[in-house]
């Protein structure tokens, strides 16, 4: 658990009291919004089971998400919705999450650990003070804790809210990935407002 402190720590050493990680989830699926969520943690709090959202299970990172949200100094989400990534491209409104969930924060962070290796797209920029960690969910506590709460957050609203609102795709089955029951119910419905139809082009072009 401490290794997960590690860049923290040399955050700390330097005099800075409010790191904030962030990460986002939902870059890569084929319908929803790309979502985005920033956590300041009290130094060196133990959170049991603490990691990379892709590594806990679905039911792990619920349990942790009701631990984190407890336990943080300060937490905000953000997202941006399918019709602003058509718009735009997706590294921009990945972008624009992040920058979103940090000025959403209660208490501003001194400096933002963003998980990864860019920090802007075209139309929009992280414009916080900030590092880039690349594998951050896995190597800071905050980026794993944002991890989770961006991943969490998003999976509750395709399963609640796309499923409600499109209950043909069954949304709740595929979490709006491209997996080959999503394409089928594609085929047999044709996109909806909350696909990204940027994301669709190879399957346009094979069904026009």
């Amino acid at each position: 658990m401490m290794e997960l402190w590690n860049i923290e720590k040399s955050c700390f050493d330097k005099g800075l009291q409010y790191i904030c990680g962030v990460d986002e989830a939902g870059a890569g699926p084929l319908a929803g919004p790309v979502y985005a969520a920033a956590v300041i943690l009290p130094p060196y709090c133990e959170i049991e089971g603490l990691n990379d959202s892709k590594k806990l299970t679905e039911k792990k990172r619920e349990k942790l998400f009701d631990v984190i949200v407890e336990q943080a100094v300060a937490y905000s989400i953000a997202r941006v919705e399918a019709e602003e990534i058509d718009a735009t491209d997706i590294l921009s409104a990945r972008m624009k999450a992040m920058q979103l969930a940090i000025d959403g924060l209660s208490v501003q962070p001194q400096l933002a650990l963003i998980d990864g290796n860019r920090d802007k797209g075209k139309s929009a920029a992280i414009t916080a003070s900030h590092e880039t960690v690349i594998g951050g969910d896995g190597k800071s506590a905050s980026i794993a804790a944002a991890s989770i709460l961006a991943k969490v957050s998003r999976d509750r609203y395709v399963v609640e809210e796309l499923e409600r609102d499109y209950p043909q795709y069954q949304f709740a089955k595929h979490k709006g990935y491209g997996t080959k029951l999503h394409y089928e119910m594609l085929d047999q419905y044709g996109p909806c407002a909350a696909h990204r139809k940027t994301f669709l082009k190879k399957w346009a072009e094979k069904n026009a």
